[in-house]
């Protein structure tokens, strides 16, 4: 109904004349959907550039209503490409169904389209780019795969892994009992769920906005297990937000310029979203500035500075993760909000993890065995994860529901062998 509507209003607002624009309710619709307010115009505009996707002759059946005689109708605008054969609506085409002849508001159309407006902002609507010299109005309207899903069928279309988006969603099925560090990690965590929570009341309420750089960045550091990634996916999970993990292999390139352009199609998409972006292993893209040597040297100093800025003008929430702190270049270091040092754990964090991930009805050979194993061997979370499961397949193949020592013990002697370090048996 909405696109009949359309048409009734095209048509009338185009027939000779100053045009008979009806009354109707666009923005309604889009208001419901998007969940924000929504202009009259900006429902305009999002029609004219959603109804390709579903009558690909819908603009041709309107020129030839209002011109049977046929011929050319510029005014429109409009746009033909090589697989779609029917016209495609450009910035002009909005101007013109909106404004007509009006130089005023076909200007004020034309701001709809600019970066401070939340067309742009959010991702939702842009015009092609165009060739030097032509006029900017001209290129044709383009929704995002994301937008034209919600429109069409009213739910989100997240992203797909793709050379234009190399990132993955990341999930945990665990809960923040379940993530075993120190007090003092534990409090500088509270301190970025503070900011998720209160990032905007600091900038608008309290008019911090003009001292502080718009998102947060934090670094975790420490051996690779500890909890890092874990702790970022449980952020996401407690405030609702989608956890997304940079694909470092996917974004550096040898060639100069491409790890930048790779890395600002991430940005881009994740402006406005409220996502949580991870880069593991942050040494491949963050780290020191070496002396300008060659040209290579001076293109890989260019590309970190590239780096230092959009991380800084990212509105969102950026972490980093690495084995070793010190390989991140310095400049990175004093931008961040917050750098959390993650470590091994002691004996006593190694029973505690023991113990959370002993499966239920599951009898131990020797209910004293989990001390023993967190006194003395200095395995990370991941570890005992990884020793427990080796020793519950053992179970699972001897059919007993019986943790025996030798299962875990021989657990535990895998992880020691992954490390190449010596293992001593406590039998």
């Amino acid at each position: 109904m909405l696109f009949v509507n359309l048409k009734k209003y095209i048509i009338n607002a185009l027939a000779p004349g100053e045009g008979i624009k009806p009354e109707v309710s666009f923005h309604n619709f889009f208001s419901e959907v998007l969940k924000r307010e929504t202009t009259h115009e900006e429902a305009v505009i999002l029609l004219l550039a959603l109804v390709p996707h579903v009558l690909p002759h819908f603009f041709d059946d309107i020129i030839k209503e209002l011109h049977p005689e046929g011929g050319e109708f510029p005014e429109l605008g409009g746009v033909r490409l090589e697989n779609h054969r029917g016209m495609l609506p450009t910035g002009e085409t909005t101007q013109y169904v909106l404004a007509r002849e009006n130089i005023e508001a076909r200007l004020k159309i034309q701001q709809l389209f600019e970066a401070s407006h939340w067309f742009f902002k959010e991702q939702i609507i842009t015009i092609d780019s165009v060739k030097e010299g032509e006029p900017l109005m001209s290129g044709r309207l383009i929704l995002k795969p994301e937008t034209i899903h919600l429109l069409l069928y009213g739910e989100k279309l997240k992203p797909k892994f793709s050379p234009d988006f190399p990132a993955k969603e990341v999930f945990t099925q665990l809960e923040w009992e379940d993530l075993v560090v120190s007090f003092v990690v534990q409090d500088q965590i509270s301190q970025i769920k503070l900011w998720v929570k209160h990032h905007e009341a600091l900038r608008e309420n309290w008019g911090m906005g003009k001292h502080i750089l718009p998102g947060y960045r934090a670094l975790f550091y420490g051996p690779s297990g500890t909890g890092k990634t874990l702790t970022a996916t449980l952020l996401g999970k407690e405030f609702k937000r989608e956890v997304y993990r940079i694909d470092l292999s996917q974004v550096v390139s040898k060639y100069i310029g491409e790890t930048e352009k790779n890395l600002e199609k991430i940005f881009t998409q994740a402006e406005n979203k409220n996502w949580i972006l991870i880069f593991d292993e942050a040494d491949a893209l963050f780290g020191k500035r070496t002396q300008t040597k060659s040209s290579n040297d001076r293109y890989a100093n260019q590309e970190v500075s590239y780096l230092l800025q959009r991380v800084e003008n990212f509105n969102g929430l950026i972490i980093l993760t690495t084995n070793f702190k010190n390989n991140i270049d310095d400049a990175f270091l004093r931008r961040f909000n917050c750098l959390i040092g993650y470590s091994k754990p002691n004996s006593g964090e190694r029973l505690l993890l023991w113990q959370k991930i002993v499966p239920a009805n599951i009898t131990l050979e020797d209910p004293d065995i989990l001390h023993k194993l967190a006194l003395h061997y200095e395995l990370t979370g991941a570890q005992i994860v990884s020793a427990m499961a080796y020793a519950c397949l053992q179970a699972i193949e001897e059919d007993v529901r019986v943790l025996r020592n030798a299962f875990l013990l021989k657990g535990v002697e895998a992880e020691y062998m992954k490390e190449e370090k010596a293992y001593n048996s406590l039998m």
